[in-house]
Formats: structure tokens, sequence, C-alpha cells
């Protein structure tokens, strides 16, 4: 059931404010739950694009709404939403555009694809499986400091340099090629961590991040938003992770304007001094009984911006 169930629902489609007739973006399909809701709401009229760069994620997207007349799925990187709204000829006529970051559930539960250490698989991590370098292979050639960089910068990670100089060393013997070799490796460096969670947790989401770039990607549709929003369009973003949040929310409160050159390559820059486009809408949490229904939830963040006219 954890697989299927979509976020903050309610929150996101009062967030987007869909009304029929509508046009509308969601970035992030994954198994659908947030575009059969916008679908639903839209009544056969308006139009949804979704993108998604999984392979299995656009499969059953086609399953689902063949029928719709008004559905279209891409497989593209919500990475290149500008370019495929200019494709489209929807730039600055969208009245909503959903992000949903990180992992899916399907993702996440499937073994095979190597984003979980739950159950033993193949070191992947990668969102589209047909493409770029898997963690496996960035692991096997990566310098320390690099992986060291990595786990500390995405994942707030301790021991980042000891799990790193671990890695390193025992690759040299061992080809690291499996989610528990890897988790069994970090469990057995010495250091401060948390009781709360496995020893492997922020190693694999730093690896996961980075595999994907994830924040270049979320970087690079924030900074487009504004122009592909219709006048009064809502863009709204459900994240997962404080470094995610905090892009997120700086974006919005400095305005979606245009940015000087970012200080570092995850952070939004400071704005030049030109007009706000956009204006910070709402700020939604999780409830405590999603949150009871769905543990994944808990974390959570929803954030929705209005573009100025």
């Amino acid at each position: 059931m954890l697989s299927h169930r979509p976020v903050m629902l309610a929150e996101a489609l009062a967030g987007l404010a869909v009304h029929a007739g509508g046009t509308y973006v969601d970035g992030t399909y994954g198994r659908g739950g947030h575009s059969g809701a916008i679908l639903e709401a839209l009544g056969g009229s308006g139009m949804l694009h979704a993108l998604d760069r999984d392979p299995a994620a656009t499969a059953e997207a086609w399953k689902q709404h063949a029928a719709a007349p008004n559905f279209r799925i891409h497989a593209r990187n919500f990475a290149e939403i500008g370019a495929l709204a200019a494709e489209l000829g929807i730039a600055g006529r969208i009245d909503g555009l959903l992000l949903d970051l990180g992992v899916s559930s399907p993702q996440f539960d499937d073994a095979t694809r190597g984003f979980s250490f739950a159950n033993d698989g193949p070191l992947d991590m990668r969102m589209d499986p047909l493409s770029g370098e898997s963690a496996a292979q960035w692991l096997a050639r990566a310098k320390d400091e690099e992986i060291a960089d990595v786990l500390w910068r995405f994942g707030d990670e301790r021991n980042s340099r000891r799990i790193a100089r671990r890695i390193v060393d025992t690759r040299g013997e061992t080809p690291l090629t499996s989610t528990a070799q890897l988790a069994a490796l970090i469990a057995t460096v010495p250091g401060p961590r948390s009781h709360k969670i496995h020893p492997a947790t922020r190693s694999f989401q730093a690896i996961r991040i980075h595999i994907n770039g994830e924040l270049a990607a979320l970087e690079a549709a924030l900074a487009a938003s504004p122009a592909l929003l219709a006048p009064g369009g809502r863009i709204a973003v459900i994240s997962f992770h404080s470094l995610e949040d905090r892009m997120v929310k700086r974006f919005f409160r400095e305005g979606g304007g245009e940015r000087r050159e970012a200080v570092d390559r995850h952070a939004v820059a400071p704005l030049a001094s030109r007009p706000s486009l956009l204006k910070r809408v709402a700020r939604f949490f999780p409830s405590d009984e999603e949150i009871a229904l769905n543990p994944r939830a808990r974390s959570a963040v929803l954030r929705v911006a209005e573009r100025l006219s």
C-alpha cells in the first residue's frame, strides 16, 4: 500500500488550485497518484503533461491513462521542463506545476533498483537505469576526497572521511556491487552516528542524490518556472530533504527573479535588484493521520508560490 500513496495529495491539489480547462504539469509522475487526482479534477477538460525519466514510470502512465485525451507522458528529466514547455508551446500558459522530489516508493521498494539496503540488490541507484553511471561504477573510480565530499554535502554524514577511506581500501580487494555489501561496510566504520537510523542511511541518500544530479535538476526547474507559469499560475514543490527545501524556500522568498551567479552549485543565488516574479502562497506539512498511514511522509514539506501578473 505504501507504494501507491501520494504524499499530501489534498494539500497539493489545494495549493495548485486545479480548475477545469487549465493546463498543468506534473514534473515527477512516479506512479501517478498526483497526476490521477489532477486529471479527475480537470474532468476531461484542459491538459495535463507529466514527466518522468524512469522507463517503468512512463510505462505505467501509458497503462493508467492511455484513454485520457487530455494527458501526455514525456520521458524526460524535470530539469528539462523549460525546453519541453517551449517545444509544446505552453511556456507562459501553465496554470500549475507540481514537483514531488526524491525517490518514489515503487523505486525504493524494488531491490533491483539499488536505492535501499532493506533488501539486497545491485548497487545502481539510477532513476533512469538505462542512462548514466551507476553507484557501483562511481564508487569504483572516485577518489576518497570526492566520495567524502558527496557524503558530507548531500548526507551530512559526520563519518564521511572514514567511510570514503574504507570504500577505497575495500574496493582494491573486493568490488562493491551490492546494496547489502555497501551497507555492511559502512556499519563497520567507527565514529559518531545517530542511533535512530541505520549507519548507512545518510550515505545511501547522499550517493543517490549525486548519481542522479537531483539538486542540479531542481535548480534548473526552479529557474525556469516563473517564465513557464501563466499570470496567477502556481508552482507546488514537495521536498523530503533539507537541502531541497532550503533551495525552494529561498527561491520563493526571493521572488524567483533573475539570479546572479550561484555562490555554490547547491544554492539558489541572491537575486539581482529586479521585481519579484513569484509570491509565496502556502506551506503544508503532512498531518499526523497521514504520517500514521504512510511513515515515509514524515519529513515532507510542501511549498506553494504563485506567478504575479
